[in-house]
């Protein structure tokens, strides 16, 4: 979620479709086109980006998704063939609590997660007890309440982690109050609130320029692996030669990378992670969140 826009209340029908394999020059139902699942295909880079999976001899279909939560269960259902809308702490809290083993096959960018405010100019100005809001999914939620942290807002127990929750709020050392709701509304919720985090997908759509975040965390940080953004696909499919080229064309065409940086206000550190990371790193995330019962 991106990073963000990224997420969790699932209700997951059962598993359809693990056998579903390229079929022509897509990997469609009855060789018909490439069915990625995004949230904001309006983004313009993603018309440049079919076009280029065209030129290259494959038919790609960008299906729209208004929330976080419904990709990965349409993608499971074998509606889609690929989606591309999160990163690896949200693919890895899917698996956990559904019971599936959706892969990455591709990472695409890294994007760091902003706090805004029509109020103040800055966290220092935000008085105590005052109320932010922040994305109530759970990988977000942490990912929000550690950039609270960094920005001297709140308190967490033990330093705060990937799996941080408003009960590990330190109340009596935190300056502000913090409230949750759906990624989507974190926006509309500034004429209330003294500031909220809001994920990438969602700043434009708020009339806010990224260069407005008042706070925000470092994507550079090695650390941040688990944030970067994934091409996810059923298991089984990690080879398929038409969803890996897709992640190259989607890594190597200029004009989409400067499309997704027009979009992302130049925020985005586009990344090559090799597969073999990303899936060791989904491995070790989901097995934290198992562990913690």
């Amino acid at each position: 979620m991106k990073l963000s826009r990224k997420i969790l209340a699932v209700a997951v029908a059962p598993l359809l479709a693990l056998g579903m394999a390229a079929c022509g020059s897509a990997a469609g139902d009855e060789g018909g086109p490439v069915k990625i699942g995004v949230v904001g295909a309006s983004d313009p880079y993603w018309a440049t980006y079919t076009e280029a999976a065209k030129a290259e001899g494959i038919d790609v279909e960008i299906v729209d998704f208004g929330e976080y939560t419904l990709p990965n269960p349409a993608l499971t259902e074998g509606e889609l063939d690929l989606n591309q809308f999160q990163h690896i702490v949200y693919l890895a809290r899917y698996n956990v609590a559904s019971g599936e083993d959706l892969i990455p096959v591709g990472s695409t960018a890294i994007y760091p997660l902003g706090l805004y405010s029509t109020q103040y100019d800055s966290v220092e100005d935000i008085p105590a007890g005052a109320t932010v809001a922040i994305p109530n999914d759970e990988s977000n939620l942490s990912r929000g309440l550690l950039v609270l942290q960094s920005a001297g807002l709140v308190s967490l127990a033990g330093g705060g982690s990937a799996f941080s929750t408003l009960d590990d709020i330190e109340e009596a050392k935190s300056k502000v109050k913090v409230t949750t709701l759906e990624a989507s509304l974190t926006p509309t919720s500034l004429p209330d609130v003294a500031a909220a985090i809001i994920n990438n997908d969602f700043v434009g759509d708020a009339g806010l320029k990224f260069e407005d975040a008042i706070a925000q965390d470092d994507p550079s940080d090695p650390a941040a692996i688990p944030y970067v953004n994934i091409f996810a696909a059923r298991a089984g499919e990690e080879n398929n030669e038409t969803y890996l080229k897709l992640v190259e064309i989607y890594q190597n065409t200029q004009s989409v990378q400067d499309g997704v940086q027009e979009v992302s206000g130049n925020t985005a550190e586009f990344l090559k992670v090799p597969v073999e990371d990303l899936s060791t790193s989904l491995a070790k995330v989901q097995k934290d969140i198992e562990a913690l019962g």
